[in-house]
Parts: structure tokens; C-alpha cells; sequence
């Protein structure tokens, strides 16, 4: 069974500046502490589409392994590989961006995808942020019974680093708010 959670935000705050917060936020040194689960970000791949304009980049993420304890016990991993790869197209003022853990695949299937765009009630000044997390655990035999539960914790979990990942991604927008005197970019 897939489950599916999404989820909406509004920053108020231009895209430009949106965007370029969220490339800051897992290298952030002030962010460290707020978002401990993610242990190493690295960048495989970085490609502008000179007849789009498009920016496609390829990112390895390694976090702490999802869900309850005594299912990483099970597993025998305490931590998960993740690539992320996102799609911006500054013309249409678009980022897609897709992750998709790589490791833990026989026990957990996770995708997240997000998006950011320019909000239709105020399009030069607020950018809206829409996160769709799919999560999928597969049954093992000792824990079938279980998967629903393991499946609801790590949504949980999902749902909580998620919220704090907007209040780091404010954190960088007012940053850069400042930076930049004030001045909308």
C-alpha cells in the first residue's frame, strides 16, 4: 500500500529568493543543529540546457535511516541514500525538485516531490511551495502486520522534518532579505 501526504506553504517571499534559499539549506551551517537527520549532501551533476535555459542538477543525499528504531535494527542500516533531482526553469520561474531514497528500497520506497512557483494572488512577492511524499514499506514477513505502523511513523517523520525545513528555508529568505538590504530581488 502507497501512501501519499501533501502538503502546502506560502512563502512570503519572491521566488528568486525562495529558490536560491532552498539550494542553501542542507549546506547552511546554522541549520545543522534544526535539520540533524541530513548527514551529507554532494553534487553529482550540474547541467544548464543551453536552449532552455533549464538548470538540471543531481544531488546524493545521505540521512538517518526513516521509521521506529527496531526497524533499523531489522534492517541493519542507520542510514539511507537518497538522489535528488530538480529542474529549474528561471523563463517560467519554476523548480521541480524529486528525491528518491536509492538505498533501503527492499524494506522502504520514498518519493518526494516538490515544487515551487510564483503564488497566484501575488506573483512577484510570494512564491508557493506544494510537497507530495509517497511512502511505500514493503511487508517483510516478520513485520507484516507492522508495515502499516512503520509506514505511519515514518510519515511522521517525514511530516516533522518537512516543517522544519520550512522554518529553515524562512530562516535563509529573511537572511537573504537582509543581505540584500531589504530589497526585493
Amino acid at each position: 500500500m502507497v501512501k501519499a501526504y501533501t502538503q502546502e506553504h506560502v512563502y512570503k517571499h519572491p521566488w528568486e529568493r525562495v529558490t536560491s534559499a532552498s539550494w542553501r539549506k542542507f549546506t547552511d551551517p546554522a541549520n545543522v543543529r534544526t535539520l540533524s537527520h541530513i548527514l551529507e549532501v554532494d553534487t553529482l551533476n550540474r547541467r544548464l540546457d543551453p536552449q532552455t535555459g533549464r538548470l538540471y542538477t543531481t544531488r546524493s543525499i545521505t540521512v538517518h535511516a526513516p521509521g521506529p528504531w527496531f526497524v533499523r535494527k531489522i534492517v541493519g542500516e542507520d542510514i539511507c541514500h537518497c538522489v535528488e533531482s530538480s529542474v529549474v526553469d528561471a523563463r517560467a520561474r519554476s523548480m521541480e525538485i524529486t528525491t528518491r531514497n536509492v538505498s533501503l528500497r527492499n524494506f522502504l520506497e520514498v518519493e518526494e516531490k516538490s515544487w515551487y512557483g510564483p503564488h497566484p494572488e501575488n506573483p512577484g512577492e510570494w512564491t508557493a511551495f506544494r510537497q507530495q511524499t509517497s511512502i511505500r514499506c514493503k511487508p517483510l514477513s516478520a513485520l507484516a502486520s507492522m508495515a502499516e505502523k512503520v509506514e505511519q511513523r515514518c510519515a511522521e517523520r517525514f511530516l516533522q522534518n518537512s516543517i522544519k525545513g520550512r522554518e529553515v528555508m524562512e530562516r535563509i529568505c529573511k537572511y537573504l532579505e537582509a543581505e540584500s538590504g531589504g530589497i526585493s530581488i
